[in-house]
Order: C-alpha cells, then sequence, then structure tokens
C-alpha cells in the first residue's frame, strides 16, 4: 500500500522530470511521469522538444512489462483526445497500470477531465490532487496561456546598487559579472521566447541566443519594434538561419523593412498601437500566445519593462543587483510608471542568492494561475 508521503515525493520527481522540457515543448505543457511497482521506479519521462513523444509513452516504453500492475504518478492529467499518437489514458490502460495519481485536471478542451475519465472507466485507480501546487507552478505559463490567452512573463533586469542600466554616456557592459551572465542564458533556455524591446536592439545590437550550455535548441527571438527601425543587417538579422526571429511592428512599419525581414525569413506580427504609435502590449502578449508561446523572457529594456510592469503583465521578477552606483544621470533600468501612490504589494520575494560577485532576487507576482 503507498503512503501519502511516497506520493507526494514520487510525484515532485515527476514535476522535477517535467521541468526539462520547459522551453522546448511549447504550445504543450511540460509533464513529467514515473511508474513506480513495489516503491521501486521502472520507468520514467518527461515531454521531449517539439512536444511529442509525451512523458507517459517514455516512461511505460522504459518500463515495458514491470509497467502492468504499476503506479503510475503524471505531473498534469493523461490527455485523451486522439493527435499524432494515441491518448496517453488509454496508453497507461493497455500497458495495464493498475493506478494513477495526478495533480491536476488539464484545461486544454480537448482534455479536460477526459482523461481522468478514461482512467476511471478502465478500472484504474485514480488520485488527483497531490503537490497540485507545485504542478501548477512548474507549468504555469501553459496554465495562464489557456486562461487568459497570452504566456507568462519573465522580466529580468541587471541594476547597479541605485537601479541604473548604464553610465551617462550610455555603457553598460558589463554591469554584472560572468556568473550573472551565464545565469541569465540558463533562464533563456528554459522559456519559449526571448524578448526585447526596439531600444535595446538597436543600442545594444544583441544576438539573445542561448550559449556555452551545449546546447542547439534556441528560444524565439522577438522584438518589439512599432516602427520597425531594426534593420536585416543586425546581427538578429544574420543570424536568422540559427534561431527564429519574430518582430510585433504596428501597421505603419515601413513595408520596405517588412518585406527585407519577410525574405530573410523573421515572422512579421502586427499588433495593435496607441495613438501615439506605441504598441499595445496586451495585443502584443495576446498574439504571442495565440501563437503557442507559454514562457517569455524579456531582457528589457526600459521602456518596455515599464510598460509590461504598468499593464500588470509582469508574473516574475528576476533582478541582478551589481556593486555600482551610477548616479541621477545615468540611465534609469525602468522608464516613467507614472506611480503617485503605494498600494499593496504586488511581487513577494520566492528567492535571494549570491551570483558570483552581484546579488540575484526573484520575485512572483501574488496573483499566480488558478489549478485546473
Amino acid at each position: 500500500m503507498t503512503t501519502p508521503e511516497a506520493d507526494l515525493r514520487f510525484m515532485r520527481l515527476a514535476i522535477a522530470l517535467g521541468r526539462r522540457g520547459l522551453g522546448r515543448v511549447w504550445p504543450n505543457p511540460a509533464v513529467g511521469c514515473v511508474i513506480v511497482t513495489k516503491g521501486r521506479i521502472v520507468g520514467r519521462g518527461w515531454t521531449q522538444p517539439g512536444g511529442r513523444p509525451h512523458a507517459e509513452t517514455l516512461a511505460l516504453a522504459q518500463a515495458g512489462a514491470a509497467a502492468r500492475g504499476a503506479t503510475a504518478y503524471v505531473s498534469l492529467e493523461p490527455c485523451a483526445h486522439h493527435g499524432l499518437t494515441p491518448p496517453c489514458a488509454a496508453a497507461l490502460a493497455n500497458a495495464g497500470i493498475m493506478r494513477v495519481v495526478t495533480p491536476l485536471t488539464d484545461p486544454d478542451p480537448r482534455v479536460a477531465g477526459r482523461g481522468h475519465a478514461m482512467l476511471r472507466r478502465a478500472g484504474i485507480d485514480l488520485t488527483e490532487g497531490v503537490a497540485a501546487h507545485e504542478a501548477a507552478e512548474a507549468n504555469a505559463g501553459f496554465l495562464l496561456r489557456l486562461d487568459r490567452g497570452r504566456p507568462r512573463v519573465t522580466l529580468k533586469l541587471a541594476l547597479t546598487l541605485d537601479g541604473r542600466i548604464a553610465t551617462s554616456t550610455g555603457t553598460s557592459r558589463w554591469i554584472t559579472g560572468p556568473e550573472a551572465r551565464r545565469r541569465v542564458h540558463l533562464m533563456r533556455a528554459s522559456h519559449d521566447a526571448v524578448l526585447i524591446g526596439a531600444g535595446t536592439a538597436r543600442a545594444d545590437d544583441p544576438d539573445l541566443r542561448v550559449r556555452e550550455l551545449g546546447t542547439d535548441w534556441q528560444p524565439v527571438r522577438i522584438v518589439a519594434d512599432s516602427r520597425l527601425g531594426l534593420t536585416v543587417d543586425s546581427r538578429l538579422g544574420r543570424s536568422l538561419a540559427q534561431a527564429p526571429v519574430w518582430l510585433l511592428h504596428g501597421a505603419k512599419a515601413a513595408p520596405a523593412t517588412r518585406n527585407a525581414w519577410t525574405e530573410r525569413g523573421a515572422e512579421m506580427i502586427c499588433c495593435a498601437t496607441d495613438a501615439m504609435g506605441r504598441l499595445d502590449i496586451r495585443d502584443a502578449l495576446a498574439q504571442l500566445g495565440a501563437r503557442g508561446l507559454t514562457r517569455v523572457f524579456c531582457e528589457g529594456g526600459g521602456g518596455l519593462g515599464g510598460s509590461l510592469l504598468q499593464a500588470g503583465l509582469v508574473d516574475e521578477l528576476v533582478i541582478f543587483s551589481a556593486g555600482y552606483a551610477f548616479g541621477a544621470d545615468g540611465t534609469a533600468g525602468l522608464a516613467a510608471m507614472g506611480v503617485t501612490a503605494i498600494g499593496p504589494r504586488p511581487f513577494e520575494l520566492v528567492e535571494s542568492s549570491r551570483c558570483g560577485a552581484d546579488l540575484m532576487h526573484r520575485w512572483r507576482r501574488r496573483e499566480l494561475p488558478r489549478p485546473g
């Protein structure tokens, strides 16, 4: 007989395995599966790049005949619809799994309880709700996209102690040390896309690819540029063969520039704009959600970061603080946001740690995506 403590331990392992797929499986959830018999793990798997194979398929293949009579711990309700592969709920039943433990119902309309119902009809003992909060946190981007139609946004800021990102002359490399920069690459690798604003794109001419981690998988690189001032001669344009580029622009962007980017292979996404021609950031994120993105890592600049914060669209804030002070004539980390009063704190501190010579602190918006 399995104990609640054992259920929690094996489910946490399944959730941890699923996290390995973050940034690589969109628009699918990043699911992990552990198959256990008599307290011994006989199979494990996680969603593979591109969303296939599913975690259950890999875990069952590894378990083989040992799956008969075993318990499967799956970090999200097994799918119940026929796609490129048969339903995972049916695969678990056909393999002879006797018991399934899950934390959440999958809110995808194609599943939404049907996987659980399929398991029950097959006579499988089903336990739901184990480590629900942890599983919801791991797949917060997937859940948020289904619930609100947009990806989960993490805003990263690298700041001096007085909140500056550059000196009075615009010098910004390097405020933080190599350990912090490596951590940023790790964060890029766990997100579907990296997002920057037009000012950062023109001033820094960044590449935005994941480097020095031994991976060929790259996030989508996105620039929010309403007037489309970024040219195809930029580093992003020259490296399109190595990683995709999406450009969020307004309807008045120059047709010649749009055509040049399209011919180079970039995806052009026309977004709504305000009376001043600036991108409507809510519409921009909705457009990204409609294309399947679940997790977006925003690396600035100050205008874009301020717009996201002002609109309440930052779900997590990661700040690297470096031991410099540039003063009031330095470039502020965020553009003006029109804050006139101090209300309830929108973010809570979830992590604070040393990162080489710098300090990293991570803040999460108090309102989390609701478990299914």
